[in-house]
């Protein structure tokens, strides 16, 4: 299991046996170990990790306008807890957070 986390170091997902889950255990997406990103539960690209642990959107992916299929829903997992804030890494070149409404966490 691993924590993942936006920019600004805000816990906003968990990775679970290859599955992307909301911190409180709802299935949000798929890891697609071969391409190295995330894709959401229709199938299309979400995001990848950059820093070892953050869940940042690349706006020059190539995989932006692929349709992978669906992958269903494994369901909730629970909630890992929060491990709290690890800090704001700034603005990184070419990316972007994932939009927390995608993640299911609202604004």
């Amino acid at each position: 299991m691993n924590f993942l986390f936006n920019s600004d170091g805000q816990h906003i997902a968990n990775l679970v046996n290859g599955r992307l889950h909301s911190p409180d255990g709802p299935n949000i997406g798929h890891f697609l170990q071969q391409h190295g990103i995330f894709i959401d539960m229709h199938g299309r690209y979400l995001g990848e990790v950059i820093y070892n642990n953050r869940l940042m959107y690349n706006r020059a992916s190539p995989h932006r306008s692929v349709s992978y299929g669906n992958y269903g829903n494994y369901g909730s997992v629970g909630n890992y807890g929060n491990p709290g804030s690890v800090g704001s890494i700034g603005s990184v070149g070419g990316y972007e957070d994932v939009p927390l409404e995608i993640l299911g966490l609202g604004v």
